[in-house]
């Protein structure tokens, strides 16, 4: 019986990688060549784009960016910065698997990662962050990774326009029929890209933080992923007075950037906008809506509002005893924007 072997793709093989990336249920568009390459670019990273086989037959891969700081050695998947919540590991044809070949294979693709890393990069800091929904992080937890869940919020778009309508709070519906008598909802371009961010960066600013993904990074994944974007826009009186980037890969849509909270009287755009994002997924047959972010307090009350399910993907980390300087880094660089 063949064990797996790891092999570091490259640009002869993106068509394999975005093959395989789309045979994974857990499959994301952070995960497909092009989106990995600009993020390599934006960031001071090397990307080591890993396929695990087993003879011939792929079974596993993971997208992973190292950065050096001074004396210690990292790898992350995704790097901080970039805008990605989630990256991590996928598992190739992942739901026609029988549960004991879904773990020996599980097992010994992350065996192989854990000599590669030891092998060829001796990292001081390991940081994964798994797609939602893949929960099967054992073998990280027994190789000596500590393993955290996090959460984001997900809507059934398979139920209807209708169904979701009616499962929102009585005073959000309030809220979204007041607001769409004062504001249009329009189609948003490049240029409102740059507005929204603009928009980000203000709010960041009240907030004493600094937004740190950079405008240029996010130009030139629209111009890459352009036809994956939908950017609708709120307009009052001619002018913009909010914004929603969401992505959408395969049946599923992501509520990506955006929405930074307005002090309109009597309006709410990102209430509207984010009822508009869904009302569009039901519209284009997309079955999924994730609503990044459901782990802190102070949003998720507003969150909550739209009545979504729970979604929850796991970090795994590991850290030597003279990289405990590194998590204290990560927990400073770590921020989805």
């Amino acid at each position: 019986m063949s064990k797996v072997e790891l092999k570091v793709a490259r640009e002869e093989d993106a068509e394999l990688w975005d093959r395989l990336v789309e045979s994974s249920p857990h499959g994301t568009i952070f995960h497909t060549w092009k989106w990995l390459k600009i993020v390599e670019k934006h960031t001071d990273s090397r990307l080591y784009p890993i396929i695990g086989f087993k003879g011939t037959e792929p079974v596993a891969l993971i997208p992973l960016f190292y950065q050096k700081r001074f004396v210690l050695r990292m790898i992350f998947s995704p790097p901080p910065h970039v805008a990605i919540p989630f990256l991590g590991l996928l598992m190739v044809n992942y739901d026609q698997l029988k549960q004991n070949k879904k773990e020996s294979n599980l097992m010994e693709f992350q065996k192989e990662l854990d000599h590669f890393l030891s092998d060829e990069i001796k990292p001081n800091y390991v940081n994964l962050v798994h797609p939602p929904d893949f929960i099967d992080v054992r073998p990280f937890v027994w190789s000596g990774y500590n393993a955290v869940p996090t959460f984001n919020y997900v809507f059934d778009l398979s139920v209807g326009k209708e169904k979701l309508w009616e499962n929102l709070k009585k005073h959000t519906r309030k809220n979204i029929k007041n607001t769409s008598e004062n504001l249009k909802i329009l189609k948003g371009s490049r240029e409102d890209l740059r507005v929204i961010y603009y928009q980000l960066e203000e709010r960041y600013q009240e907030q004493d933080r600094k937004l740190k993904t950079r405008l240029e990074f996010l130009e030139d994944i629209y111009d890459c992923f352009k036809e994956c974007m939908h950017i609708i826009v709120a307009e009052m009186d001619g002018e913009v007075v909010g914004g929603l980037v969401d992505l959408v890969y395969r049946d599923r849509m992501y509520s990506w950037i955006g929405n930074a909270k307005t002090r309109i009287k009597g309006i709410y755009p990102n209430d509207l906008l984010i009822w508009e994002s869904m009302r569009y997924g039901c519209t284009n047959g997309y079955k999924v809506f994730y609503e990044i972010g459901a782990n802190t307090p102070r949003l998720i009350r507003y969150k909550a509002n739209f009545n979504p399910d729970l979604s929850v993907n796991f970090t795994v980390k590991k850290s030597s005893r003279v990289s405990k300087i590194a998590e204290n880094i990560y927990s400073k660089f770590r921020s989805f924007l």
